[in-house]
């Protein structure tokens, strides 16, 4: 072998040995498939967005479905004065013209629970927490 040979191989073997001796691992680039630290993910909410126009709801009442522990985030807009209720939950809010009634909570209960206004009576959605 040449020197010059014997000298990049000699290189190369004791790059090779520091590598394999280091104590830190070799960084790996974050790939989409990562999915973020619990600490650097934002929560979020699940967001339901209702609109009531006389006694007419808009989405029609339904069911939506929620995973227990998952937040959730109801925003009713309505024309007329009314209170929200979140049964099961005990949670309410006043809603009106310019005034949207904003529920925002941890869906810690299974069950089936109605969201509907309190003087007209309207169901506004069902949430199956499961």
């Amino acid at each position: 072998m040449h020197a010059l040979n014997r000298i990049t191989v000699l290189f190369l073997l004791v790059a090779l040995a520091l590598t394999a001796c280091s104590d830190t691992p070799p960084a790996t680039p974050p790939s989409a498939s990562t999915p973020p630290s619990a600490s650097t993910a934002p929560s979020q909410a699940r967001a339901v967005e209702i609109t009531i126009r006389g006694r007419n709801v808009s989405p029609p009442p339904g069911r939506v479905e929620v995973a227990k522990g998952e937040k959730v985030r109801l925003v009713v807009h309505s024309d007329t004065g009314d209170e929200v209720h979140v049964h099961g939950y005990d949670l309410t809010a006043k809603v009106g013209p310019g005034n949207d009634a904003v529920i925002e909570f941890a869906a810690t209960q299974t069950g089936l629970f109605e969201v509907e206004t309190h003087e007209s009576g309207l169901v506004l959605t069902q949430l199956a927490v499961r």
